[in-house]
């Protein structure tokens, strides 16, 4: 079944909607309540996705997953540790397949971005490292977060620190992605090498 291309609307609030829906339970309850809500946008939102678009990005799965996870155990055994580990874990995990996927050389941004670019294998190689090492960056930032301050600024932070900084950086990204562009070959251009080579 094909995926279909959603409004980078639909998309902002799939991925930002849960966020929301975590901040505001927090400010309004307690972050016990925040964790419930949140696990249940995610899943609402990667419903919303695949209703839209008939496909889930590989990302949104491994996240919502692990949200999940944590998420139970955070009010299972009632422990704020858990949901606050979750985000070291998530991008700990990123950067752990990223990076080792470098050193069998295998680049696989493309497949968490859902092939979002057409980059030349250097272009590949280089946005990888580049975001292995952001997420390694944020998981590190997380556990200095969560550990030297309240719950509050963590959930501040979560929602109004940890989103500019990805965007900032995806944006930062864009004169690389621009420089190892790759025009893909079309069918017209295929046909013509085909009859140069017949000539």
């Amino acid at each position: 079944m094909d995926k279909t291309q959603p409004h980078p609307l639909f998309k902002l609030a799939t991925e930002l909607g849960p966020l929301l829906v975590f901040f505001i339970a927090n400010a309004k309850y307690h972050l016990f309540v925040a964790t419930a809500a949140f696990m249940v946008a995610i899943v609402a939102a990667m419903i919303a996705s695949y209703v839209v678009t008939k496909h889930v990005p590989i990302m949104a799965l491994v996240t919502g997953a692990i949200v999940l996870v944590f998420g139970t155990l955070t009010l299972v055994l009632h422990d704020e540790t858990f949901i606050k580990v979750k985000p070291t874990i998530i991008y700990g995990l990123f950067a752990a397949v990223l990076g080792g996927g470098l050193l069998f050389g295998r680049s696989f941004i493309a497949v968490m971005f859902d092939q979002m670019f057409n980059l030349t294998p250097q272009g590949w190689r280089i946005l990888t490292m580049r975001w292995a090492l952001f997420f390694a960056g944020m998981a590190i930032l997380n556990e200095i977060v969560w550990r030297t301050q309240t719950t509050d600024f963590w959930v501040n932070f979560k929602v109004f620190g940890v989103t500019p900084l990805t965007m900032i950086f995806a944006i930062a990204q864009m004169p690389l992605t621009k420089r190892y562009h790759l025009e893909p070959v079309s069918l017209e251009t295929s046909e013509a090498e085909a009859g140069d080579l017949r000539k």
